[in-house]
């Protein structure tokens, strides 16, 4: 499918990698690994073709479809959700553009018995053809299986695409991505802005899916359940072997353990033979014995011990001045779009030193409220800051926040004030951006090298209340622990947002839950609520569907409980769903291979009765299992 043969990258004269050779294969689901900066997104440009190697070669397979889901995206204004993600069938609404073009011209028209309405009648014929042969009968119900599936609801497809978040303009990006038909994937970080819903989804789609895929991604669950392979970067190198990424970490270990037991027994061997030679080089009948054992020893070929990259962020957050002993009281605060209600009279009281994790599915209303803390827009109720409180705030798209064409060293100088401007490259150089990088673009950077700076950015100002909203996408798991040091030995107030529970576990003392528009406190860190709650993990929690809030209603009826039949049933739903799906995904890439055959030899496969009739039955066979993936939605709805 793909082979790269000795490629080499460097910026500023050095290697991010040099001479890498590997071949990705029908079947293979790549997870490309290493810490933020080792260069994976620059190795999924040169893949894509965005970017030319330095040096080395890469052999594509003929007509090869690749797909590049890119952490930096751009929109057209003015597209709904379903024009935008429509842009995936560019060839699909080229056609359907002509064929309204010669409907409305033959409706238009009563020179019926003309040769040129003759030949409109034929064009209609051809184009019609084409439509069907190329799938556009189909288009449109894909499109919004795949939105559904990523988390979009039908009220939102007529919307346009700025009136979403960045999080949810990349999971448009990626339903345009995966309705391509794609051979090889290319997936940068596609988790970071989904809930815990469209990511179990997003595994099932990839789990069936025909072609390739080579993901970038710092969810270790995600790797395990998806990958079948680890390629990790680092200094330079690669490691390439056919386990997901825990199994590669043992095996990595394992290596690392043998090469630095060879090497022992190595060095003891060579020293036992530097001895001999030192004790024979000077004695007349032992000198060509001497000669002999050198000759031996030059022989050698050291065995040498895989490098690991151990440079990690040094990060602290200095508490500012002591704030009074209430830092922050909500009081009766709503926030509405239009008829959507976020969250209802929500009250809360933070008290000084406390750290508080915000839990919960998406949408709930977690990174709403905090950015109604720090004034982003209007609310209904009260919000009040305590005494002498400074307030520090990472948004979940903070990087967006930075200025692309600034050097790094500019973005901080720019934001330093006279009394910290001299610490600026000290600054930069404890979160890794040492010698040349500080004068690289904020645009060249990886997300984890802008979310990086967008840190260091933050300690420019005092600081003793940090917001902080999903901070540890895109950083690497190193990073990740460097952080969440960091914010143990914090000695301020903490209020953060996220749904790793590795990051969670042991950093907070008070779990607040959003659900159906209020909030619910849990005394005690993360495992405490998710005991409280009887799951095993944030999975669990977050997958759960939201109940639809009804409409006046004074008394809250309560449900019975699910029975065991009931369960069982939902299971079997969602199996049956999951094969659907596959069995779908599978009849439509073989549809997509006759259509091309079609387009090749057209005349004489339409004779075919054969032929014609097989591609009949899998058409057939689509819609029918579009129908009851349907009805099977509306069951489990």
């Amino acid at each position: 499918m793909l082979n790269i043969h000795n490629l080499s990258v460097s910026f500023s004269g050095e290697y991010l990698f040099e001479n890498v050779t590997f071949r990705i294969g029908a079947g293979d689901r790549v997870g490309l690994v290493g810490k933020n900066g080792a260069g994976k997104s620059t190795m999924l440009k040169l893949l894509s073709g965005d970017l030319e190697p330095d040096t080395g070669s890469m052999a594509i397979e003929k007509e090869l479809r690749i797909g590049f889901l890119r952490q930096d995206i751009e929109f057209t204004p003015g597209r709904t959700v379903l024009d935008e993600a429509y842009q995936a069938f560019v060839e699909i609404k080229k056609v359907e553009a002509d064929l309204e073009k010669v409907n409305i011209e033959l409706n238009e028209r009563t020179d019926y018995e003309s040769e040129s309405y003759s030949e409109l009648i034929e064009k209609l014929s051809d184009l019609t053809h084409r439509f069907e042969i190329i799938g556009g009968y189909n288009y449109v119900g894909n499109t919004e299986r795949i939105l559904i599936g990523l988390g979009f609801k039908r009220e939102d497809f007529n919307n346009q695409t700025d009136t979403f978040s960045g999080g949810w303009r990349m999971r448009i990006e990626l339903a345009k991505l995966l309705l391509q038909d794609n051979d090889l994937l290319l997936l940068d970080e596609p988790t970071n802005h989904l809930d815990i819903e469209s990511i179990i989804w997003l595994e099932q789609f990839l789990k069936a899916y025909a072609g390739a895929v080579v993901i970038i991604s710092h969810d270790k669950m995600f790797l395990d359940n998806v990958t079948n392979r680890t390629i990790e970067i680092s200094l330079g190198k690669i490691y390439d072997f056919n386990k997901p990424y825990s199994q590669y970490l043992i095996l990595r270990e394992e290596l690392r353990e043998m090469q630095l037991a060879s090497q022992k027994n190595q060095a003891k061997k060579i020293e036992e033979t530097e001895k001999l030679i030192e004790k024979f080089r000077y004695k007349a009948t032992k000198a060509s014995m001497a000669q002999s054992l050198i000759k031996k020893l030059d022989k050698v070929e050291r065995i040498e011990v895989d490098e690991d990259d151990n440079a990690v962020m040094n990060i602290s957050f200095p508490v500012s001045i002591d704030p009074g002993r209430v830092v922050l009281e909500i009081d009766k605060v709503t926030k509405r779009y239009g008829d959507k209600v976020i969250f209802k009279d929500i009250d809360l009281l933070v008290e000084r030193g406390i750290k508080v994790a915000f839990v919960g599915q998406n949408g709930q209303g977690k990174s709403t409220l905090i950015k109604a803390i720090m004034e982003e827009f209007e609310y209904d109720g009260t919000i009040k800051l305590g005494h002498n409180v400074q307030l520090g705030y990472f948004a979940q798209n903070q990087a967006d926040y930075l200025d692309g064409e600034k050097t790094v060293l500019d973005t901080m100088l720019d934001a330093a004030t006279d009394g910290n401007r001299v610490k600026v490259r000290d600054m930069l150089g404890s979160f890794l951006f040492r010698g040349d990088v500080v004068e690289k673009k904020v645009k060249v950077l990886s997300g984890g090298e802008r979310n990086r700076l967008a840190l260091c950015k933050m300690l420019l100002l005092p600081i003793n209340v940090l917001l902080m909203d999903e901070p540890t996408n895109h950083l690497d798991i190193k990073s990740k622990n460097v952080l969440k040091k960091a914010l143990e030995n914090f000695k301020g107030t903490l209020l953060l947002v996220s749904h790793d529970r590795d990051f969670l576990q042991g950093l907070t003392q008070l779990v607040y839950e959003f659900k159906d528009q209020k909030i619910k406190q849990y005394l005690g860190d993360i495992n405490y609520f998710l005991e409280e709650r009887n799951a095993q993990n944030m999975r669990e929690i977050e997958k759960v569907t939201v109940a639809p809030v009804a409409k006046a209603v004074v008394v809250e009826e309560k449900k019975a409980p699910v029975s065991y039949e009931d369960q069982k049933k939902q299971k079997t739903l969602q199996n049956r769903l999951s094969k659907i799906e596959s069995e779908i995904a599978e009849l439509e890439k073989k549809v997509a291979k006759d259509d091309e055959r079609l387009a090749v030899d057209y005349e004489k496969l339409m004779a075919d009765a054969s032929f014609f009739s097989e591609y009949e039955k899998k058409k057939t066979k689509i819609d029918a299992l579009m129908t009851e993936w349907e009805e099977i939605q509306e069951q489990l709805s």
